[in-house]
């Protein structure tokens, strides 16, 4: 038996808040005029530079079902863009599966993989849960949410996303819809919608009529924070005194644009929003799968790299498909250099500052 819950203890924790139907952030945030709107639109689909793609093949380590059922507890796998697999308690957990070609409403058009999953929905283990974060294309993938349905015990999901799953047939008994600061528990597993500062829609005409949220999810003394999207805002700090230190946070570091500060963030703030979340290894996601943004598809990896070695913040960046352990923590390689034909002497094996004191 499971229940959805608030916590009685933190008074000061706001849920979300509507207005004539449609989701808000607890802050104000600034949105382009229709005109610069247009223009970013037409840039993205007709004048995206070439380097948004990357020039080579993106290394992806294939897993098996057999591997994933081998692997130790504590155990987390990339899959691609913000798509990870938990293993946890001997049971996986998955975060916003996106398996799709593209991440956009139709397969013809759109932002296009650099590379394949490192394992195919078929081939995936039952799933004890799926914890989704937001509506837009590249988090929520309408044929992955079809394929899963069956080996999915649980969906967990922001208010009104669950309402989605159900129109496209997963059962009503597997989904659970929260609201920000309020938790759930399966098999003795806590999990935490808390604030994030994004929006939603999947047309034209739905914009914020579903939340938003980041997650926290709690193992006992095990603690890993999901970010979905969000721009950078005071929520971090706050979750971070209220759930912290978290063993890993799996942070958007990726898809970001000068633009669009409130809803994305800067690698910059991505470390800041880290330090503040009390996080002790940071693992970046939203990056490496698709061209969403008009940056380099490599310049997420190497700011937000530099930026831990110079603040000495411990920090992965394990290839997709390749496993990242909570009870070994190891810093994986700049793998990204070797697929741009840049590597450097020593570059590829050195992701975290010298003499840096892991955590475990």
């Amino acid at each position: 038996m499971t229940k959805t819950t608030r916590n009685p203890d933190a008074a000061h924790q706001m849920p979300s808040v509507q207005h004539e139907g449609r989701y808000r952030n607890n802050a104000p945030i600034n949105r382009m005029s229709f005109k610069k709107t247009l223009g970013v639109f037409w840039t993205a689909m007709f004048n995206k530079p070439s380097h948004t793609r990357p020039a080579g093949a993106i290394p992806v380590q294939p897993l098996s079902r057999q591997q994933l059922l081998a692997a130790p507890n504590n155990s987390v796998f990339r899959l691609g863009h913000s798509t990870v697999l938990l293993k946890l308690r001997n049971q996986f957990w998955l975060t916003d599966p996106v398996f799709a070609e593209r991440a956009s409403p139709v397969q013809w058009a759109g932002p296009q993989r650099f590379h394949q999953p490192p394992i195919s929905l078929e081939d995936l283990p039952p799933i004890k849960a799926v914890i989704l974060s937001h509506n837009h294309y590249d988090h929520l993938d309408h044929m992955a949410i079809k394929a899963l349905a069956p080996k999915v015990e649980h969906f967990l999901a922001p208010i009104g996303v669950g309402d989605t799953l159900i129109e496209w047939g997963v059962p009503a008994a597997k989904v659970r819809q929260l609201d920000w600061w309020q938790d759930t528990e399966i098999d003795g597993m806590r999990f935490v919608a808390t604030p994030s500062q994004h929006f939603s829609g999947r047309t034209l005409r739905d914009g914020n009529q579903t939340l938003w949220a980041s997650w926290v999810i709690i193992d006992d003394a095990r603690r890993i924070f999901f970010s979905g999207d969000s721009g950078y805002f005071d929520g971090f700090k706050q979750i971070g005194e209220q759930y912290g230190p978290f063993d890993v946070t799996l942070m958007e570091t990726g898809a970001y644009n000068v633009d669009w500060p409130d809803v994305h963030m800067q690698p910059e703030q991505t470390l800041q929003a880290h330090i503040d979340l009390r996080g002790r290894w940071l693992l970046p996601i939203h990056n490496g799968t698709f061209d969403l943004a008009m940056h380099a598809w490599h310049e997420p990896f190497d700011r937000i790299l530099a930026l831990a070695w110079e603040k000495n913040i411990s920090i992965t960046t394990p290839q997709m498909g390749q496993a990242f352990y909570l009870d070994y923590p190891s810093r994986g390689n700049a793998w990204w250099l070797a697929v741009e034909g840049v590597v450097e002497s020593g570059m590829a094996e050195r992701t975290e500052p010298q003499g840096q004191r892991r955590h475990s």
